[in-house]
């Protein structure tokens, strides 16, 4: 399993560090060389768009896992358009 972190770090302080949001990406495949993954994400509450705190939830098929983690990064994140969600 992956986790992604999404932290802001206000003027670029750690002191002031907050997470913004968090995605797992898990291999439902037991790492065939071409496997699907669970995509969930969460993500907090953004009170300069009035965006309420909120999970989502998708799957990336037929993934070939011998390219870069970027790679399989980026097609979780191109999937969230049809990811199903629910705010928390």
């Amino acid at each position: 399993m992956l986790k992604v972190t999404v932290e802001l770090y206000p003027g670029g302080s750690a002191e002031s560090t907050r997470t913004l949001a968090a995605m797992t990406v898990t291999n439902l495949s037991d790492l065939a060389d071409v496997s699907d993954y669970e995509i969930v994400t969460a993500e907090t509450a953004n009170p300069s768009t009035g965006e309420p705190s909120k999970m989502c939830w998708h799957r990336v098929h037929d993934y070939a896992r011998g390219q870069s983690v970027w790679k399989l990064v980026g097609a979780a994140i191109a999937g969230l358009d049809q990811a199903g969600c629910m705010e928390m």
